[in-house]
């Protein structure tokens, strides 16, 4: 951590970081009469940020699948510096794709007006992914190195210099009811708990004991990156409350997902647990569990392509004033997930994640939306095995613009699925594990809160994020990233960047002791254009 604030309202110790922050919001009212009554509010909070970064374990659901086994071999080149060489030349690696690793934020301005920008992980202690150890299960056995060739992402050259690191790594057992997922994963299936599903919670429990022991671990948090599974029911008796669930997982019923029994096992043993994939893995019981444990959860599904580009442009266009009628998206890929996919059930959990990304968007324009109808929404999903790890994805966009013309943007995306998704699992455990390190407490409350069990604030990774009752859904990705990098701020005692630079538009500065090298200008009833500033002026003649 190379920031360091300078402030009365902020104090460094060698346990914590505390930070007075005055939260700023409007409360607004709708009169009789349609205009709007707009109240600015000021709360003062006490942020409180453990300086300690404990030891870190990861264990992911599907550790021999194309995301686990291209995260864990990208984890250990960075670890050990591995280099490889390419027909283009020597390659180093890096963790690009990831916000915490490879992102920046804005701090400030400097002495000139200038706009100072820091790596994203500097601005309070985190794990770093070097350090981060790894385990998790499989219903394959086949060990990482096998799997990181089978799975076809990375340059052989590499593969090779990783493989003495890879090769005795080997999932745990796992847990495999055909139901859930696809048909075509029985072949795989060679690696899988046996007994009641109360048996393998309860050995899922042992193995988190057991990593935690081995490693010597402060935490360990746990994400499945396994196949999407096919929805389950929710209902009165199976899983509405945590009670209900725990005695459904008892009684072995059949409605009770794999990825559900991770989620209660996790819980239980206090560790974070992170749904990458679709499926309704958090029915009501699993969230009232977490809530009795104090434990946090996150979902669902990352968010590494299409659907992340989808959410940006959507967002321009509704912000532009330009109405999105018609949006379908068209897949492709040729993985392990785009076989599961091919089977209708687990192609419905995967639509429904795609399709809801621009509701919040939609719903923020009621000039554009007054009736309340959404644009048509079409997503497809197609198997082609040759394509393997390299998913195509193509969008058309229509919308109505001006005098009800309409305008038409078609895009093509080739997504390296896998290499897209490692850098968000790292991204999601770092977040993860530093939220449980801080607390927030009001005036006039004796304790600081820490932050609900559903932890909305990791939406940016996520394709349907899962938020507290009440909470708005956020999509627009640029609202997600600045809603974790004001959050950051505020551990450090720092505003939001308001992106206003009224600096430079008064020309005048308004932070106490900023020298600015321009000079006032003062409004006059007339002032010429500046040549300078603006070459494309014109003449009256011209």
């Amino acid at each position: 951590m190379s920031v360091k604030v300078h402030s009365p309202n902020v104090s460094y110790t060698a346990d914590h970081i505390e930070a007075r922050y005055d939260y700023s919001t409007t409360s607004v009212s709708v009169n009789s009469d349609g205009s709007y009554t707009a109240v600015p509010r000021t709360n003062s909070l006490l942020f409180k940020t453990e300086s300690f970064v404990p030891r870190v374990g990861m264990m992911l659901v599907g550790l021999g699948g194309n995301n686990g086994s291209t995260v864990t071999a990208g984890i250990l080149a960075n670890k050990h510096n591995i280099c490889w060489n390419t027909k283009t030349g020597l390659k180093k690696p890096n963790y690009f794709g990831s916000i915490t690793q490879a992102g920046t934020v804005q701090l400030g301005l400097d002495a000139n007006g200038r706009e100072v920008y820091v790596p994203f992980n500097e601005l309070v202690p985190m794990v770093n992914p070097n350090d981060i150890e790894i385990d998790g299960w499989d219903i394959s056995s086949m060990n990482l190195a096998d799997a990181m060739e089978r799975a076809c992402v990375l340059d052989y050259s590499l593969q090779k210099q990783l493989r003495g690191y890879m090769e005795k790594m080997v999932p745990r057992p796992s847990i495999y009811c055909p139901d859930f997922i696809a048909a075509n994963q029985g072949e795989r299936a060679d690696n899988v708990l046996s007994g009641t599903k109360q048996n393998m919670m309860e050995q899922i429990r042992n193995d988190i004991r057991d990593f935690k022991e081995k490693k010597n671990l402060d935490k360990v948090i746990v994400l499945w990156t396994a196949n999407t599974e096919r929805f389950c029911d929710v209902k009165e008796g199976l899983n509405m409350s945590a009670e209900e669930l725990l005695n459904s997982i008892q009684n072995n019923e059949e409605e009770v997902s794999p990825s559900t029994i991770f989620a209660v096992a996790s819980i239980l043993e206090g560790c974070t647990y992170i749904n990458g994939s679709p499926q309704n893995t958090f029915v009501p019981g699993v969230v009232q569990l977490a809530e009795m444990e104090g434990v946090y959860i996150a979902g669902d599904d990352f968010k590494s392509g299409q659907t992340k580009y989808k959410s940006v442009l959507v967002d321009f266009l509704v912000g532009a004033g330009i109405k999105p009628t018609s949006i379908v998206s068209y897949n492709h890929l040729g993985n392990n997930d785009g076989k599961n996919l091919s089977a209708p059930k687990q192609f419905r959990s995967k639509e429904i994640s795609k399709s809801n990304v621009v509701d919040d968007m939609v719903e923020s324009n009621k000039i554009l939306y007054s009736d309340g109808k959404k644009p048509d929404h079409c997503v497809v999903i197609k198997y082609v095995p040759y394509v393997q790890d390299s998913k195509r994805a193509m969008d058309e966009y229509i919308s109505e613009i001006f005098m009800h013309g309409t305008n038409t943007i078609v895009c093509h995306n080739t997504c390296e699925d896998s290499l897209l998704a490692s850098p968000l699992i790292i991204d999601l455990v770092i977040l993860a594990e530093l939220c449980e390190r801080i607390t927030v407490k009001l005036d006039g409350e004796p304790e600081g809160r820490r932050f609900t069990s559903i932890l909305s604030l990791l939406s940016y990774l996520l394709k349907a994020p899962l938020v507290p009752e009440g909470s708005p859904v956020v999509n627009a990705l640029f609202r997600q990233r600045a809603c974790i990098e004001n959050m950051l701020r505020a551990c450090i005692g720092l505003p939001p960047v308001n992106h206003m630079l009224l600096e430079h538009k008064i020309g005048a500065p308004v932070q106490q002791g900023l020298s600015m090298t321009t000079q006032p200008q003062l409004l006059k009833k007339s002032n010429p254009v500046s040549s300078a500033h603006r070459t494309h002026a014109k003449s009256p003649s011209q």
